[in-house]
């Protein structure tokens, strides 16, 4: 990811004089002209960045500039080092680890034991149980993409099942609920959307037309998050039989759960209505019931019903 990569430039820079911007593209596995631009960012963020002509020409920091190195606390760098850890369980990059090498080069040997216990406390797995690898070749090249701003194709199959092509503008990978989703600006939309990468289908991207990113207040769409009438989002009350009580405190967590005299547990919690909370209703099991709304009660049963008819006819040959 940028960030990652805009450190590991700054620490390449300081502890060397000169650097090929070809080198450092070769390096991150992205363009010259990413490079360049990283270049910008950097200078932006308030460290002087020169661009020396000629045949031992390169990229280094200006004359006499150093990095303080207590600009950053041990305490920091070990933050950053589990952050970018966490991040490589589902997100995993060669340049992670590099990054992750040269942090520790910084610390002072005499710190160096404490700081490994810092940066060993904690871990965030971010990856799902099963299905990542397949989802690898897809991040990466929408990270490239995203890295040269180049346009997205793709066949997309929304929640509801419908099927479209998409042409869009990639701007970020967003990791949220443990799916992958790429916020991008769809041209057909003429807004920002986000899709989640499961649903993509023949992902290409092109790399003759590029794209200028789009101001980041004009990214409605950032949290997903899509606007429901309250008639749309009833508050669905469930009751669960005591054996089932582990159930409930893992969806709902234990402050959820209101106790009933005949030894069960209700649950009240707003959704929004959809194909969604039908099939995670029905993933509950037979040990959760839906007391209220009456109309959710009708389609769970009949969904119910016609899962039992499936079940009942007997297939074998």
């Amino acid at each position: 990811m940028k960030l990652e990569r805009l450190l590991s430039i700054i620490i390449i820079l300081l502890n060397r004089r000169k650097v090929q911007a070809k080198d450092l593209a070769e390096q991150f596995e992205v363009s010259i002209r990413t490079i360049y631009r990283d270049i910008d960012s950097i200078n932006a963020a308030g460290i002087p960045i020169v661009t020396y002509q000629g045949t031992n020409g390169g990229i280094g920091l200006s004359e006499g500039y150093r990095l303080d190195r207590n600009l950053l606390t041990n305490d920091e760098l070990a933050t950053i080092v589990t952050a970018l850890r966490s991040i490589s369980t589902s997100y995993g990059k060669e340049q992670n680890q590099r990054l992750v090498e040269k942090i520790n080069s910084v610390v002072l040997p005499a710190h160096e034991e404490e700081f490994q216990h810092k940066t060993n406390r904690v871990l965030i797995d971010y990856s799902p149980w099963e299905g990542i690898e397949r989802l690898r070749p897809k991040l990466q090249l929408l990270d490239e993409a995203i890295d040269s701003s180049i346009l997205v194709y793709f066949t997309y199959s929304n929640a509801e099942g419908e099927v479209s092509q998409r042409i869009v503008e990639p701007h970020m990978l967003m990791l949220k609920g443990r799916q992958w989703y790429l916020q991008a600006y769809c041209l057909e939309k003429k807004e920002f959307r986000l899709f989640k990468l499961k649903r993509m289908k023949g992902l290409e991207v092109d790399r003759e037309r590029n794209f200028i990113r789009r101001d980041p207040a004009t990214q409605k769409h950032v949290e997903g998050k899509r606007k429901f009438k309250p008639s749309d989002v009833p508050e669905v009350v469930f009751q669960f039989q005591d054996e089932a009580r582990h159930l409930a405190e893992e969806w709902f967590g234990i402050e959820e759960l209101l106790p009933v005299e005949d030894g069960s547990w209700l649950v009240k919690k707003a959704y929004p209505e959809n194909e969604w909370l039908y099939s995670f209703i029905l993933s509950l099991g037979h040990h959760v019931e839906v007391l209220e709304p009456q109309h959710l009660r009708e389609i769970i049963a009949s969904r119910a019903e016609k899962i039992a008819i499936i079940y009942k006819n007997d297939k074998a040959t």
